[in-house]
């Protein structure tokens, strides 16, 4: 799947808003706010469950990385996801 297509699907399962369970977070990190070296998915089942965290590491930036973004398009799709939540900028690792 190519890039813009993996963000565009992100992105309109995103705007969907609050779907009730499952649920998924995506986070995006990094050693400056400008370059998001790493991604992590929060995946959460059902009210009250435990929550299971993925994380991807680019030698890049994670959210321009093609890999990465078709491989969170597939987990989305494959758990059925019906709440997606993206974390808004970069978070600094280590502040």
């Amino acid at each position: 799947m190519n890039l813009d297509k993996a963000k565009k699907r992100i992105a309109k399962k995103i705007k969907m808003g609050s779907q009730d369970y499952p649920e998924m977070t995506i986070a995006y990190h990094g050693a400056s706010n400008q370059l998001a070296s790493e991604v992590t998915i929060q995946f959460v089942l059902e009210e009250g469950a435990e929550t299971q965290a993925e994380m991807f590491r680019s030698n890049g930036d994670a959210r321009e990385d093609e890999v990465i973004q078709s491989a969170i398009v597939k987990m989305i799709e494959r758990s059925s996801v019906k709440t997606l939540i993206q974390i808004e900028g970069v978070t600094v690792l280590g502040a």
